[in-house]
């Protein structure tokens, strides 16, 4: 079935976004740098909301996580699941990067860098907890900012939703399982106690909520308008945490990142490997199956991002605000936002040489 692509016309240099998210970069980049400042100069302060916790979940960073991707999953229909066979090729492309390649090439790198290569340059206790991290940064797609990139990117709108559904609907059951697959492998300790409480606390009960109240808000005569206006009173609250998280996460490692340079570094290295090896792949494959690009390129962004809101917060949960896994977490995120930019602007880049080898491109679809 031929998909109808809509030309968008915003590109990886956000014209036509608003314009907060346009310089989303350069917001996260001060966040990071206020956080660290922030950490430095006032650490009791962050000591003090670091043990603010209940059952190992801290919660200034589960309330924090929540405002972040309630907003996002609110715009989530599940209904767009059957949008799915539209996209068959293009969803099974990331299905299989997300769930068979991209947690177990993470699992392959971390063992090979943070295990073997940079061994002697990391501290030895600490390589247990730094390859954890990587794992689960790599064992859960994004959710939230999968939606500015397909934007970016001039992604089908419906493929990218239909796609988002799917991959939250496998993590609430995938999620768990696979994170303590890897780390079984890697001879790290589970524990599973707190593995599912953030499976069920960051997962399940926000999916669970944002779809009673996705459907509570669409009930009766101008439901539609009203979930358009509590989205829209919502977007800057989601930004607002997302950059609320960056301070208070930075501020807690604040120490450890001025203190070890070359530790985040080394860390930044298989991550940076593993975002392009699977937009990568992901993209290749499409082009191979003569998938359009509108479908390609978020598909090639959904494979490659990673849920990282989750996987601090489980980091934190299951090893502590200090540890090394909290670390390389948020190592993630330092490179999330400027790396998938360079993702989202080679797919646009590259799309006359992409769709070069699709049997028929449609003049809807260039």
């Amino acid at each position: 079935m031929s998909v109808q692509c809509e030309t968008t016309g915003r590109r990886a240099s956000g014209a036509g976004m608003p314009f907060f998210e346009r310089f989303l970069s350069l917001w996260v980049a001060l966040c990071i740098v206020a956080g660290i400042l922030l950490g430095r100069l006032a650490p009791a302060g962050f000591e003090a909301l670091g043990s603010v916790e209940i059952a190992s979940v801290n919660l200034p960073v589960a309330i924090l996580i929540w405002l972040m991707i309630l907003p996002m999953l609110l715009k989530i229909d599940f209904h767009s699941l059957g949008e799915v066979r539209k996209h068959w090729k293009g969803v099974g492309v990331t299905l299989f990067i997300n769930w068979a390649v991209k947690p177990f090439s993470m699992a392959l790198l971390a063992w090979v860098f943070i295990r073997n290569l940079f061994a002697g340059w990391l501290p030895a206790d600490q390589l247990d907890s730094y390859i954890a991290g990587l794992i689960l940064l790599a064992a859960a797609p994004c959710t939230a900012m999968v939606f500015v990139w397909s934007n970016l990117s001039g992604g089908h709108p419906g493929f990218t939703l239909s796609q988002v559904a799917l991959n939250d609907l496998i993590m609430v059951f995938a999620f768990a399982p696979i994170v303590a697959l890897l780390l079984g492998i890697s001879s790290i300790h589970v524990p599973w106690d707190t593995l599912f409480l953030s499976v069920v606390l960051y997962i399940v009960l926000p999916v669970i909520v944002a779809g009673i109240w996705r459907s509570r808000l669409l009930r009766g005569e101008g439901g539609e308008a009203r979930l358009g206006r509590v989205l829209k009173r919502m977007h800057p609250v989601s930004l607002s945490a997302l950059l609320l998280t960056l301070v208070l996460l930075f501020g807690f490692q604040g120490r450890q990142i001025t203190d070890k340079p070359l530790v985040i570094l080394l860390l930044a290295i298989p991550i940076l490997i593993q975002v392009y090896f699977n937009s990568g792949l992901a993209y290749w494959l499409n082009r191979r199956l003569g998938v359009e690009h509108c479908v390609a390129a978020p598909s090639a962004l959904i494979g490659a991002s990673n849920f990282f809101e989750l996987a601090v917060a489980a980091a934190i949960s299951l090893f502590g605000l200090q540890s090394g896994a909290a670390l390389a977490t948020v190592v993630g995120v330092l490179v999330e936002v400027p790396v998938m930019l360079s993702v989202v602007s080679i797919v646009n880049r590259s799309k006359s040489w992409y769709e070069r080898a699709l049997p028929e491109a449609s003049p809807a679809s260039k």
